[in-house]
């Protein structure tokens, strides 16, 4: 991965140059009427497939171009991991305004598939910080689009079927050494969400500031907000890249203090809590366990497998429902929502992260109301169904629950939708424009195709 401070050099403007041109060079290759997809090495879809063979091959899009510590942005390739560009920008001391939770999370992915993390409250969704895109369309073409331009509003939440992003430039903020985190309790989800709605219009909590925050549910009866915020040093250090477990360090602690860097990657040791499902966890294995595999995109290769083999389905009694889900609900809506999924999902643990867009033009296949505050709900396991229950019950169960509370679903795992409904939900008219206007000829896959048909 190269870096520089300021403007791109003329070897890296070029190469990139070049490997732009080589894949349009790709692109127009593949025969008329063949799927395209990306050759990637990882993903953080859950919706799984059978291996296909070739694809575009997307490997020389994967650094950091620059880092502009004067005007605080950067020049980023659309596959490079969030782990990478952390690593670039913090030497700078920079980060992305928006880090997503899993280290290989490519910027790319995150602006077409949007993403969430603890500062979202104050900085929005991740593509909300993005400046420019440079975009290999679906009629083979590369456009630079920024703010003003259709493409660039579609993009997000198009999970690849306008185009690819190939490049982004994108805003920075600056960061302090450490995080101070503050783990408060609530007994009841309706304390906790008026606590929410205060913070993030305060951006304080009992006099101190809160530049990050998100919460974890163990249970109706026990939920947390974790209310962090920089610090120039710290007393102690905290590490939950080994041994120690961060999620049942939030039981445990009140206060806690770690480095910047830990703390953008505090849930990718064990994938928030979902690491137990391998037993990575139990103390035995956790000291056999090598540390550098302790990371979500191992975990996620272990998921693909299970899905692919049937391994845990032929042992389990009942059979089980991937819930996989991340939905966003307006903040006084957001008790209602929790005790619906306490009742009638039941997986514990789950996280909470508050969100308010930054832009209030808008973004037309994922729309918010500018002016709410949503809560981000994400729950990740498997539910085991009753005699009666088909296969997706609960998740359809969970879309209508979050249409009738005016929530909103991200399309990364299964959905259920039918058409109609998710055309209304997605803003279909603005996506038939753009498709019309980049794939005219359907290179690339429908987004409802994609995401609920799973072709």
């Amino acid at each position: 991965m190269l870096t520089s401070v300021g403007r791109p050099n003329v070897d890296q403007v070029s190469d990139h140059g070049q490997a732009v041109a080589d894949l349009r060079g790709q692109y127009a290759a593949i025969p008329a009427g063949r799927p395209v997809r990306l050759a990637k090495p990882t993903s953080n879809l859950f919706r799984f497939r059978a291996d296909q063979p070739g694809g575009l091959d997307v490997a020389r899009f994967d650094r950091v171009l620059s880092v502009d510590a004067s005007t605080r942005t950067a020049q980023v390739q659309g596959m490079t991991t969030y782990e990478h560009l952390v690593d670039a920008t913090l030497p700078h001391g920079l980060m992305p305004l928006v880090v997503p939770q899993l280290k290989t999370i490519t910027l790319g992915g995150a602006i077409a598939g949007l993403g969430i993390e603890s500062s979202s409250f104050r900085n929005g969704l991740p593509h909300e910080s993005a400046r420019e895109l440079e975009v290999l369309t679906g009629d083979g073409e590369v456009v630079v689009v920024g703010p003003s331009d259709d493409l660039f509003r579609g993009f997000p939440n198009s999970y690849g079927t306008l185009g690819y992003a190939l490049r982004a430039e994108i805003e920075l903020e600056p960061v302090r050494p450490f995080v101070r985190l503050r783990h408060v309790p609530f007994g009841s989800a309706e304390e906790l969400a008026e606590v929410v709605e205060a913070v993030c219009a305060e951006r304080s909590y009992q006099g101190e500031p809160v530049d990050f925050i998100d919460g974890t549910v163990f249970s109706g009866h026990e939920q947390y907000l974790t209310l962090a915020d920089w610090a120039d040093s710290a007393p102690y250090r905290s590490d939950y890249t080994g041994r120690n477990i961060y999620y049942r360090s939030i039981q445990a602690r009140r206060t806690d203090y770690l480095t910047v860097r830990d703390y953008l990657w505090r849930w990718d040791t064990d994938w928030f809590w979902c690491s137990r499902a391998f037993g990575a966890q139990h103390p035995v294995v956790r000291r056999l366990w090598p540390k550098r595999y302790l990371r979500s995109d191992v975990y996620h290769k272990i998921v693909a497998w299970d899905r692919r083999s049937g391994f845990s389905a032929k042992l389990s009694k009942a059979v089980q429902e991937p819930v996989i889900q991340d939905v966003e609900i307006p903040v006084a809506k957001l008790a209602e929502f929790l005790d619906f999924f306490h009742r009638e999902i039941g997986i514990e643990p789950v996280w909470l992260c508050p969100i308010r867009l930054r832009d209030r033009v808008g973004w037309p296949l994922y729309p918010m109301d500018p002016d709410a505050l949503y809560v981000n709900v994400g729950f990740w396991s498997t539910v085991d169904l009753r005699p009666d229950e088909e296969l997706g019950s609960r998740n359809r169960l969970i879309e209508d629950k979050v249409t009738e509370l005016g929530g909103h679903k991200s399309l990364y795992s299964d959905s259920y939708y039918g058409e109609e409904d998710f055309w209304a939900k997605y803003d279909g008219a603005t996506y038939r424009e753009l498709k019309q206007r980049f794939d005219a000829d359907a290179r690339l896959p429908d987004l409802y195709a994609k995401c609920v048909l799973r072709r």
